[in-house]
């Protein structure tokens, strides 16, 4: 039995939820520097550490936050860390080895406002920089939060892909997930079926090397190009053939909709609720939420916009998610426009007004 019996019905914060995820998936460790709006994440796994024999470390900067992730993996224990803003820049550096080394590290992004140390308060502006930051591929698993139900459900999901394909997965959610407060079912996720990380040490396996096993090789320089071509291909292979198994993705009345609304995060909430305001002007507006930004769901995007005659892409960013939706979208015969406001909230009026007046430019255009 985990450490949470059965189902319990919660009202917190987000942050306090991924506390209690990483705990329920098997986390053992976790290692931070201050920043906000993730702190309380930190904070509330400190809290917890006496009653549940957890570890924690509050390093001297960032680097050695995200470093010391990757050690506490390669020994075998089930870590994660947590950042926003700056510290999510800074972090690419590690993140960068555990895409090279195949490091199952887990990390939480809440979202700031950006450039630079800009607001403390929320954005979707760090969406490209998590999927595709740092010098390598992006062979990342990124999942884009909308709830504090599904920021418990994905951090327990993040945690199992790491560990069970070997590249650093990522649960995006934002500033306002972090500090509102709403209700959330918490569960043992084993009594519910639901897969677990399985962890072992990767640097120093059990048995003598070249004698009971093959010793442990994990590089992270080259001295050819081609060596490390050789290398990335492998593991390009790999997360080709991972995805299928991880993309995500939702829809929302799509099956006839005209006009397409393309979200993530919380503003897909804004999203489904235009839908429906649109609805009742007449409008045939549908929605769709790609879950996993990386891998991406083109498949279902697609298939989501067979009928689309315009796409209308939602964001608090000005066009990372637009610019992923347009390259997924290639060759598309349909408009593709954006309700963009870096660094601030959408509402559902905001999304329908929009959607509105770019449906009659659409028109003029046409």
């Amino acid at each position: 039995m985990g450490v949470i019996e059965g189902e319990k019905r919660q009202f917190m914060t987000g942050n306090e939820v991924v506390a209690w995820a990483a705990l329920a998936a098997g986390a053992k460790a976790m290692f931070g520097y201050p920043i906000t709006p993730q702190n309380e994440i930190m904070h509330y796994w400190t809290r917890m550490a006496p009653e549940y024999g957890l570890k924690f470390l509050q390093t001297e900067d960032e680097l050695s936050a995200g470093f010391a992730t990757l050690g506490g993996a390669l020994a075998g224990t089930i870590t994660f860390c947590a950042t926003a803003g700056p510290g999510n820049v800074l972090m690419q550096e590690p993140i960068s080895m555990a895409e090279m080394m195949r490091v199952p590290a887990v990390w939480v992004i809440q979202q700031r406002g950006g450039p630079s140390t800009a607001t403390v308060i929320y954005s979707q502006q760090e969406t490209r920089l998590t999927c595709l930051g740092g010098n390598g591929e992006g062979l990342r698993i990124v999942y884009s939060t909308t709830s504090h139900q599904d920021m418990f459900d994905y951090v327990i999901k993040a945690f199992w892909a790491a560990w069970k394909f070997r590249f650093p997965a990522f649960v995006l959610g934002d500033g306002y997930q972090a500090k509102m407060r709403e209700p959330v079912t918490i569960y043992d996720p084993e009594g519910a079926g639901v897969e677990l990380p399985v962890a072992a040490p990767i640097l120093k396996p059990s048995g003598v090397p070249s004698v009971d096993r093959e010793p442990v090789h994990m590089r992270n320089t080259f001295n050819i190009e081609e060596e490390l071509m050789d290398v990335l291909m492998e593991h390009i292979r790999d997360y080709s053939e991972m995805a299928p198994q991880i993309v995500e993705s939702e829809k929302y009345l799509c099956e006839d909709a005209e006009i397409l609304v393309v979200a993530h995060g919380i503003v897909w909430r804004s999203a489904k609720e235009a839908v429906l305001g649109l609805r009742e002007r007449g409008v045939s507006a549908g929605a769709f939420r790609p879950i996993t930004l990386r891998p991406f769901p083109e498949d279902d995007l697609r298939a989501a916009a067979r009928t689309a005659e315009l796409i209308v892409v939602a964001e608090s960013a000005y066009g990372q998610l637009e610019s992923m939706v347009r390259d997924r979208l290639y060759r598309i015969q349909v408009p593709i426009k954006g309700i963009l406001k870096p660094g601030v909230g959408i509402t559902a009026e905001e999304i329908v007004e929009g959607v509105t007046q770019l449906a009659e430019m659409s028109r003029s255009e046409g």
